[in-house]
């Protein structure tokens, strides 16, 4: 082994400090501490900023498409024709056409904004984010004039709870749109049944989106046999550019196509730079934890001189003097990291369950669906990144003892016995 047992019996009773070195002893717990906090700290960080973006792409391509066609300069006619060339590409699982639209919902006296999706029902069906989380009602009634109740529409939970709504309940939608009469412009709405709600965990869906028939939207939208967007789901999202290059050379001109990149581009890269500017921040406590066992070592060399010139009296070279000093330090780097990287697997694998404990205790909300725009804390530990975060406190811990050790090791024997 490259530290004798000699060498790592002095350096664990060095660290076992008697009371009147006391001092160096707390130096070298809160060092501990520091390197075992910022490696835990690190690691949980990573996992909930990994998390919000796999949870935020996978709703977002839940409820919207990979890839969006829009008809460059008017909507979309013979719709039926295009789908069915783009489903024919390689790499597309599927392509659905919709109406959408900002519009207002008016109920039991309140309002709000809202964009409605005009979608015909067996492709809502085949749509596993929105017909796997109705959690009222059902997607059976999800048919043009349904049940002779007029036509059914589907909301978010969340905007069911914010205006008091329930299945079976009409809520009027009103389109900026107006119809121009001989007295005026006109405000066109209409009046539609609650046939289902649903929630995907995302609050900005679960609090804005509405879906009808696509019958019902064009009749609202006065799209008659026509569609302003269609919605291209692929096998591999990574991978949008060449199918969308593909697609481009098959439709022609006269289409705009926007991939999921394109269209939340602001959005991942505002996580990306926040993910990152946490990483050096949170870098910064290893970093005193390692200044502090650089001072503690040095503290410790200097209250050891005597011991130091004694050791090399007896016969103790200045390598086994500089390994004594710097298995000292060093062990105290790694025992706070193998803790760190302990209580971070375990405080990230638990967090949600850590969260609702803390909240229940507390009495307070400690993670806002209105702010976060998720309904849950997420967490998705990355065992490389996990890697990196120990490399880097290990790599800290072994640096950190290095000067103090070569110190130690050209300490003078005489000099330091002179006035004993």
């Amino acid at each position: 082994m490259i530290f004798g047992a000699f060498e790592r019996l002095v350096a664990m009773r060095y660290l076992r400090a008697r009371r009147q070195e006391g001092f160096i002893s707390v130096i070298a717990v809160f060092s501990l501490l520091g390197i075992a906090l910022g490696v835990a700290t690190l690691i949980i960080v990573m996992a909930v900023m990994n998390g919000f973006r796999v949870e935020l792409l996978s709703r977002i391509l839940g409820v919207n498409g990979h890839l969006s066609v829009y008809g460059a300069s008017r909507p979309i006619s013979d719709y039926p024709d295009i789908v069915e060339r783009i489903r024919a590409l390689d790499g597309v699982v599927s392509a659905t056409a919709h109406v959408e639209g900002q519009v207002m919902v008016t109920a039991k006296g309140t309002a709000s904004g809202a964009m409605i999706r005009g979608v015909l029902p067996e492709d809502l069906k085949a749509r596993t984010l929105i017909a796997d989380n109705i959690v009222a009602g059902s997607l059976d009634d999800f048919t043009a004039g349904g049940a002779g109740q007029g036509d059914p529409i589907l909301i978010g939970k969340r905007m069911a709870q914010r205006m008091r709504l329930r299945v079976g309940d009409g809520i009027t939608v009103v389109s900026p749109q107006g119809t121009t009469t001989v007295i005026g412009t006109v405000p066109r709405l209409k009046t539609y049944r609650i046939a289902g709600l649903f929630e995907v965990g995302m609050f900005e869906y679960d609090n804005s989106f509405l879906y009808i028939p696509l019958p019902a939207a064009q009749l609202f939208f006065r799209l008659p046999e026509q569609v302003n967007a269609i919605e291209v789901f692929v096998d591999d999202p990574d991978n949008v550019g060449a199918i969308k290059l593909r697609m481009a050379a098959t439709l022609g001109a006269g289409f705009r196509i926007l991939d999921w990149q394109q269209s939340n581009s602001s959005f991942f890269n505002a996580i990306q730079v926040e993910r990152n500017v946490m990483f050096l921040i949170l870098s910064l406590i290893i970093l005193v934890a390692a200044f502090n066992i650089l001072s503690g070592q040095i503290m410790l060399v200097k209250d050891k001189g005597r011991d130091i010139a004694i050791l090399r009296t007896m016969g103790a070279t200045r390598g086994m003097i500089l390994r004594i000093f710097f298995v000292s330090g060093a062990s105290i780097g790694v025992v706070g990291t193998l803790a760190g990287f302990i209580l971070g697997l375990a405080f990230s694998s638990n967090i949600e369950t850590i969260r609702a404990l803390l909240q229940g205790l507390t009495g307070t909300e400690l993670f806002s669906a209105e702010i976060y725009f998720l309904s849950r804390l997420p967490a998705v530990i990355d065992p490389l990144e996990v890697a990196q975060v120990t490399a880097m406190a290990l790599f800290w811990s072994f640096l950190a003892p290095i000067i103090p050790a070569w110190r130690a090791a050209r300490l003078d024997p005489v000099e330091a016995l002179r006035y004993e």
